[in-house]
């Protein structure tokens, strides 16, 4: 049986620790400076714990599953021997680790992931990329073990991925955050999104084309709303930038389409 030690205690490490446990890989062990998440993790998947460098069990397969700035940092200071080791960072190029490793690789998981929320790797794209073809093949069977959508990925096309990602993700989501805020801030619940949330993910996900299903003032060229909207986000103009390079955007695409 293959083993896997994963590095790291944060969201990524716990979605791949728990991953790897059910899988037919054996977790070997999860590695962490930062013990009390690192021992729980472990504790939660049946591996063994350690935060010494010395102490870092052999294995096959290493995944780092730390912050971006933080791989490289991780990858110097320990001691892989001849096994492949890989990062799980989407920005991060596969020579964002060193030299010293010789069977270099990534294995990114294309998700959100966040304390608290469980997340299956039964359909995430995990997406490979190895230094040479034997260790692109050795990531590619352990994503194969994990996910029904593993594919490689050179880090040119893991980048543009990662960007469109944040459009998707962060940016979608931070929009929600302003609404909430702005309910808030008039006295109206922000559970009356809730519903139109959902419904326009829905939208989006079944549909062949998001830019086929988008609706509102700005789509429709109305600017009698979009002032009107304007005029209540007169005391936050950061919020009127916002809304006007998006509506803006909006209406050009919408010609388009």
């Amino acid at each position: 049986m293959k083993t896997v030690v994963v590095i790291g205690s944060g969201n990524v490490a716990e979605a791949l620790a728990g991953a790897i446990a059910a899988s037919p890989y054996g977790l070997a062990q999860l590695y962490a400076r930062n013990r009390d998440r690192g021992e729980r993790i472990a504790r939660s998947y049946g591996c063994p714990f350690a935060s010494d460098p010395q102490e870092l069990a052999p294995a096959d397969i290493y995944l780092i599953a730390v912050s971006d700035r933080a791989v490289g940092e991780a990858a110097e200071a320990l001691d892989f021997g001849r096994a492949v080791v890989a990062h799980t960072a989407g920005s991060v190029p596969l020579d964002g680790l060193p030299g010293k490793i010789r069977n270099r690789g990534v294995f990114y998981p294309l998700q959100t992931f966040t304390a608290g929320r469980h997340i299956s790797l039964g359909d995430v794209p995990l997406l490979v990329e190895g230094s040479d073809p034997q260790t692109t093949r050795t990531l590619l069977r352990l994503a194969r073990a994990l996910s029904s959508n593993a594919r490689q990925a050179s880090s040119e096309e893991r980048a543009k991925l990662h960007l469109a990602a944040v459009f998707a993700s962060n940016f979608s989501n931070h929009m929600y955050a302003i609404a909430q805020q702005l309910l808030d801030r008039y006295g109206l619940p922000a559970d009356l999104l809730k519903p139109l949330m959902r419904e326009t993910a829905a939208k989006a996900l079944e549909s062949a084309s998001a830019a086929d299903v988008q609706t509102g003032p700005a789509r429709r060229g109305d600017m009698l709303t979009q002032k009107r909207h304007l005029d209540i986000l007169d005391d936050c103009p950061e919020l009127q930038n916002i809304y006007e390079n998006i509506s803006r955007h909006i209406w050009e695409i919408s010609k388009k389409t």
